[in-house]
């Protein structure tokens, strides 16, 4: 039979998961190149012959998205797979209709076909967008459990972002192991929260090889979902986090509606700031998708190192950055603070902004008063730091999860905002969670 010519569109995420786990030594497919987009710079790689497989000698070529069409044509490609996240259902299809225009069939894999079992308990915590509050949660469910006496080790969601030779198991329990590994600031915000806690954390390309060594050491292993994709294991209990300020996006967007029909557990975050019609809004577009998940209420409490140091001053905030680039959010925790402790005025570092930041802000371009905290490598970080610095801000609100302060030199002073989950009512998760 003739072999089934196959692109996979992604990320560097969840395009190699399917891959390793349905393709790589499928008789039936020749997977002829990966496309890459969302992250800067990953395009004009190779998926390396080291992990790719027997059928793949030369590795496999990745290109940018924008090639896809070429690539159809040159290739005689069968079948496109659409594996990324955090896009709205109608860019899927806009996607769709140019693999389709292109004569070749559009995929979307399921959860069968891609997920893992594992032999100690996995509890996944995802999100119906970027910046729902999933990382808080992850945490808030990691505590409970470790104060149970339960060994608890963290997989984060893939974001191979370097050699990926060397990023195929990655293991991280100390700063030092983030410094060796070459994180990049999306990594260090997923990583380092986990880390202060005493938690292990893995990460990579191969999430087999990963689930084997976290398994050996746990007695439960928590999926810590990024960009609200699909968890990569097969789940004993599955966590959404669902986000009233953006109502209406938990139905609209791939595949966190997924998630959010799937989730056991539906945790609706940040109740203490959005609106209260907003709330309703999303608990009923709950129960009428999903009537058997547990609705969960939680605010997000805000704190900052230095309260007092905010008010009256001319501060630039600096934000997660996926929360404000794919995750679409216009504001994040360090502008709530900042309004909410008297700053006398938000800095728009457009202005100042240097190289590949400039670039973010081009497009991007519902940002204005808050930096976005890109650090895909050590020139952007660097270019990151001489923004900040350019600006003429009396203070730095650090609103991210890490302490820039430790990657970078501020020549401004700076105060670090922190956020965590806290149920409303009777800690109805954490009961679950003894139960589990």
């Amino acid at each position: 039979m003739k072999k089934q010519r196959v692109i996979i569109m992604g990320a560097a995420g969840r395009d190699f998961h399917n891959f390793n786990t349905y393709f790589r030594d499928n008789e039936n497919y020749e997977v002829v190149a990966f496309t890459a987009t969302q992250i800067p710079d990953i395009e004009g790689r190779v998926y390396p012959a080291s992990i790719a497989g027997k059928l793949y000698p030369e590795g496999i070529p990745i290109h940018g998205e924008e090639e896809l069409p070429e690539l159809i044509r040159k290739y005689q490609v069968d079948e496109v797979i659409f594996a990324y996240s955090d896009v709205s259902h109608e860019y899927v299809m806009h996607r769709a209709s140019l693999v389709l225009a292109c004569g070749a069939d559009f995929r979307l894999m399921g959860t069968d076909k891609t997920m893992l079992k594992s032999k100690a308990k996995v509890l996944a915590v995802t999100a119906v967008r970027t910046g729902s509050g999933k990382s808080q949660t992850t945490r808030y469910c990691a505590k409970v459990l470790s104060q149970m006496g339960k060994k608890v080790v963290i997989v984060r969601h893939p974001m191979p972002y370097g050699n990926l030779e060397e990023q195929v198991v990655q293991r991280f329990a100390s700063y030092e192991d983030l410094d060796m590994h070459k994180c990049t600031i999306e990594e260090r915000e997923e990583y380092e929260p986990h880390i202060d806690l005493g938690l292990v954390v893995y990460a990579g390309i191969d999430y087999e090889k990963i689930l084997r060594q976290a398994e050996a050491e746990a007695d439960v292993v928590i999926w810590d979902g990024g960009n609200n994709d699909l968890p990569f294991y097969d789940t004993d209990l599955h966590i959404v986090v669902v986000d009233p300020h953006r109502a209406g996006h938990e139905t609209t967007y791939h595949p966190g509606e997924a998630n959010l029909r799937r989730a056991d557990i539906a945790i609706m975050n940040k109740v203490d700031s959005a609106d209260p019609l907003d709330v309703e809004r999303v608990k009923k577009t709950i129960e009428t998708i999903n009537p058997r998940a547990k609705i969960i209420l939680a605010n997000s409490p805000i704190t900052v190192d230095d309260p007092e140091a905010i008010a009256g001053k001319k501060v630039l905030v600096v934000e997660d950055g996926p929360t404000l680039t794919h995750g679409d959010m216009a504001y994040g925790a360090g502008v709530i603070i900042a309004e909410k402790l008297g700053a006398a005025e938000l800095i728009d570092p457009r202005p100042y902004a240097v190289g590949s930041i400039r670039n973010t802000f081009a497009k991007y371009t519902h940002l204005s008063k808050l930096l976005p905290a890109m650090g895909y490598g050590k020139t952007q970080i660097e270019e990151l730091e001489k923004t900040i610095n350019n600006s003429p801000a009396e203070l730095v609100i650090i609103g991210t999860p890490i302490d820039l302060r430790r990657i970078m030199h501020l020549e401004k002073p700076a105060v670090r905002v922190r956020y965590d989950l806290e149920e409303i009512g009777n800690r109805e998760l954490a009961s679950i969670l003894a139960k589990f």
